[in-house]
This record gives C-alpha cells, sequence and structure tokens, in this order.
C-alpha cells in the first residue's frame, strides 16, 4: 500500500513540473531530464557541482545555506569547508561569489538569480541547456548555446564535457545554416554517460531550490493520502451503519 501511496505522489508531482515547463513555452526538443527529488545522493552531488561550476557567477537568493544543508542531509563543517566560497555565516542565503560590478564587465549584464529557474524553465529546459553548449568563434566569450543561441555566457561545465562542437546543415530561407548536431571533439574529464550524470545532478538540485518544501511536501503528501483512504473507508462504514434500517 506504501509503495502505490509513494508512486501515486510521484505521479502527481511530475504531472505538475510537465505543466509548470508547459506553462513556461515547452520545447519538443528538449531532453528528458528524468530528476528525481527522492534521490538524495544526487542532490548532493548536484549541489558540489552548483557551488564549484555555477556559484561564482550564479546566486541562490532564496535558499540559506543552513536550509541546504539540513534538506540534503549535511553537516554544518560540510557546507562551510566543501560548498560555501564566500565566507557567508551559515545561516545566510547562497550568493554569488563575483561583485556585481565585476560580472557586469565580463558579461554585459548581472547574471541572474537561479532559484526559480526550474520553476520558470522546467528541468528538461536546464539539463537542455546544459548539454547544448558549443564552441562558436563569432561570440564574444567563444561559445554559443543551440538552446538559448547568443547566450552571454561560456561553457561552465566545458571540463567536465570536453570541447563540443556544431554541426551545421544547409542553408535554409534566411541564409543561416542551422545547427543539426553537437559533437564532443577533445573529450573532457568525464565520457558521455557521466556527463549526462552530472548535468541530471544539477539540475536535480535547482528542482529543489525552487522549492525546499517539495521535499517534505512528498512525504507529508504519502500520509495524507493515506489518511483520505482510511477516513473514506471509516465514512463508509458509518454510512452503512445509519443506513442499515433505512428501506
Amino acid at each position: 500500500m506504501m509503495r502505490i501511496l509513494k508512486k501515486l505522489a510521484l505521479v502527481a508531482s511530475a504531472l505538475l513540473v510537465s505543466g509548470s515547463a508547459l506553462a513556461a513555452g515547452g520545447n519538443a526538443d528538449l531532453q528528458q531530464a528524468g530528476v528525481d527529488l527522492g534521490d538524495r545522493a544526487s542532490l548532493q552531488r548536484g549541489a558540489q557541482l552548483y557551488m564549484n561550476y555555477c556559484s561564482g557567477c550564479h546566486s541562490l537568493k532564496y535558499l540559506r545555506y543552513s536550509r541546504m544543508a539540513e534538506d540534503l542531509g549535511l553537516s554544518e563543517d560540510e557546507v562551510m569547508e566543501n560548498l560555501n566560497f564566500t565566507g557567508a555565516q551559515f545561516g545566510e542565503h547562497i550568493v554569488a561569489s563575483m561583485p556585481a560590478e565585476q560580472s557586469t564587465g565580463w558579461f554585459g549584464q548581472v547574471p541572474p538569480d537561479l532559484s526559480l529557474v526550474s520553476r520558470s524553465r522546467g528541468s528538461d529546459w536546464i539539463y537542455t541547456y546544459l548539454k547544448s553548449f558549443y564552441l562558436d568563434e563569432s561570440r564574444p566569450l567563444g561559445w554559443n548555446n543551440t538552446l538559448f543561441p547568443n547566450a552571454s555566457m561560456p561553457n561552465p561545465l566545458w571540463e567536465l564535457q570536453g570541447l563540443q562542437h556544431a554541426e551545421f546543415g544547409e542553408l535554409d530561407a534566411l541564409g543561416e545554416r542551422p545547427v543539426t548536431a553537437l559533437k564532443v571533439t577533445q573529450a573532457g574529464q568525464l565520457d558521455s554517460a557521466g556527463f549526462n550524470q552530472a548535468a541530471r545532478d544539477i539540475t536535480t538540485f535547482l528542482e529543489y531550490a525552487g522549492e525546499p518544501a517539495a521535499l517534505k511536501r512528498q512525504k507529508i503528501g504519502v500520509w495524507v493520502i493515506l489518511f483520505l483512504v482510511v477516513f473514506t473507508f471509516l465514512a463508509w462504514l458509518l454510512k452503512t451503519e445509519f443506513w442499515r434500517d433505512v428501506k
């Protein structure tokens, strides 16, 4: 019974995530992220990857280090020694390491806060975006992205993924050559499967950061469904007893 109830809760959660993705303008070309908020190991790896490769530019201003530690099963020492690179206090929010003025000088604007990116874009969008960078000498920073063309940022995970180039098709009606495929031409620290997992872990962490309460809500949801099932059964027994002598 508990296993069935957990599956029902996960299905409901997946439907809500899919609905938010469609509302944000879903794309048929998005790859399935396959995130699982119940996978604590993935959340922990995602936190480590995010803090090492993304937090230099992007803040999570609605998430505190202390809340992250509690939800992900990490100690204060583990967080402060391995995931805090700004010298912030344990109870403070997660802010980017790079000052806003320096960010503007490098990228032309302050990189966006990513606290709610999973709520606005969807987990599939994040996962696909992380895998869609390719080298482009025409861009100021030398990188482009097929999902978000002309993105004003380099590939933050190029050391893990390697150097990825685009393969182009024939000229279209607008005189442009569309990207038909992406190919890693110089291997990184991870193979294809390993990088896919790394991108999935970061996506899972950002899905959590968008709504930290989701972890507890899923656990509570199982008990709520169980309560409703028991209550419905008791109500049926009570109704049967009340109407026993009614003809």
